[in-house]
């Protein structure tokens, strides 16, 4: 007898401690509390909503548990019943409340219960903040419960994603209700750098690294440039002298081949120097523009026509 009471008892205990488990694999994953152009519920109403996720990979019936906004249920000394009806019971006859593994759940907030099972009466003062928790079915046993800041219309604060420790605030285009909270851009790149360069000491040495990065980039190229344009500069000088040398070894070649002597080769060099100056210079004869034509006797003068 006293063997069947003790396996009874196991029994009872290995099972609370399951169910317990199974329970705290819900968790709260996203809220949105000023619905102005989100989620429309069955009768047309934009309302304030929670999501409950289940973590885990087996199905659990999340009916009966509570979902509260009222603090005041953190003092464990207040009596079941009066915990209780400062609690929205989730109800048990809507199959909706089945979550299987990675499930997620949405409730409305703010509704009447009467609407369905997704509708429940926890008090949500749009664009302030909030507390709200999920508690087990004895109305005792905390599940999970979140502080939310005072948010902006159809922005919801999340889980970063849906296994994480950090909260965010969820841009209303971010917003996931429903599903995983697979979206983690939730801030502007402008608040980023906000946030993690206050004074500005960080931009201005990076946009003064850039200028005078360029400048050096700059100074660099133009003084290569000029170091290769000043040796080209000198090739080509060189080159000129040489071809000056053999044009004059070769002149002076031609006037020994023509027996010119060496003084007469430099006075025809200075002549020819003279002539291209002159020419160079648009130096000429001045003409006086009138052509004379003086008769000349001759032979043929004489024949009569």
């Amino acid at each position: 007898m006293r063997k069947r009471y003790y396996l009874i008892s196991v029994g009872l205990i290995v099972s609370t401690l399951m169910f317990g488990q199974g329970a705290k694999n819900i968790k709260i994953n996203e809220v949105l509390t000023n619905n102005t152009a989100n989620l429309i519920d069955e009768f047309g109403e934009r309302l304030p909503w929670v999501e409950l996720a289940n973590t885990a990979f087996s199905t659990y019936n999340v009916r009966n548990m509570y979902i509260t906004t009222d603090t005041s249920v953190l003092n464990l000394q207040m009596p079941v019943p009066e915990r209780i009806r400062r609690m929205s019971l989730i109800p048990s006859h809507d199959e909706c409340t089945e979550l299987k593994a990675k499930q997620h759940l949405v409730l409305y907030l703010n509704s009447n219960p009467t609407k369905g099972a997704r509708h429940l009466s926890a008090k949500v003062n749009p664009g302030e903040p909030l507390w709200i928790a999920l508690y087990d079915g004895n109305a005792i046993d905390l599940i999970d419960s979140i502080s939310i800041p005072a948010l902006p219309e159809n922005a919801s604060y999340a889980k970063k994603t849906d296994q994480s420790l950090q909260w965010v605030v969820k841009a209303a285009g971010a917003v996931t209700p429903g599903t995983d909270n697979f979206i983690q851009v939730t801030e502007t790149k402008v608040s980023k750098l906000k946030r993690d360069d206050p004074y500005g000491v960080g931009i201005t040495v990076l946009s003064m690294g850039i200028v005078f990065g360029c400048l050096a980039l700059l100074y660099i190229f133009f003084t290569v440039f000029g170091i290769f344009m000043k040796r080209q500069q000198a090739k080509k000088e060189i080159k000129e002298k040489e071809r000056t040398k053999s044009r004059t070894e070769e002149f002076a070649k031609t006037l020994k081949n023509h027996g010119i002597k060496t003084y007469e080769k430099e006075i025809y060099m200075a002549v020819i120097a003279m002539a291209l100056k002159e020419y160079q210079d648009n130096a000429h004869d001045i003409e006086s523009g009138v052509i004379t034509i003086r008769p000349k006797h001759t032979s043929w003068s004489n024949v009569k026509q």
